[in-house]
């Protein structure tokens, strides 16, 4: 794991804001490709996601699973979870590749998801993909 996503993960997890805020480039930009609209740019809207994900997640806790550098890209696999105000459990893992320069985050492209509370089995999640449901395995129909 690089020096940022450590010194960024020791910060969510003693949910110091400013310390967060200070590994995020001003200019910061942020994409999440399978939800276009949450697209962003700025370290002050990052700063005010945060805030609110702190105050809504009183117990936010982040852990990163694995991290590999490309160069400037950093891809971490990360699992975050916590108790949310109203008591709903919250879980989200994924992966994020940050473009980090000088020590600072000036990228993002956030491939994040909540964990599903209820369980679908891979056939009912194929024929909700495809609208066709597969044979099951082995009987060759």
């Amino acid at each position: 794991m690089t020096d940022v996503i450590d010194r960024l993960v020791t910060a969510m997890n003693a949910h110091q804001l400013d310390a967060v805020t200070a590994l995020i480039h001003e200019n910061y930009r942020s994409v999440q490709p399978a939800h276009p609209g949450r697209a962003f740019v700025g370290r002050d809207q990052m700063r005010a996601n945060w805030e609110a994900m702190f105050a809504g997640i009183p117990d936010f806790h982040a852990t990163v699973t694995r991290s590999v550098q490309d160069g400037d890209t950093t891809w971490t696999e990360w699992h975050w979870s916590g108790t949310r105000g109203d008591g709903q459990p919250f879980e989200v893992r994924g992966v994020t590749l940050f473009e980090i320069v000088d020590d600072q985050i000036v990228a993002g492209r956030l491939y994040l998801e909540d964990v599903e509370r209820q369980l679908v089995g891979i056939e009912d999640a194929v024929e909700a993909l495809s609208g066709r449901r597969p044979p099951t395995a082995g009987t060759g129909s």
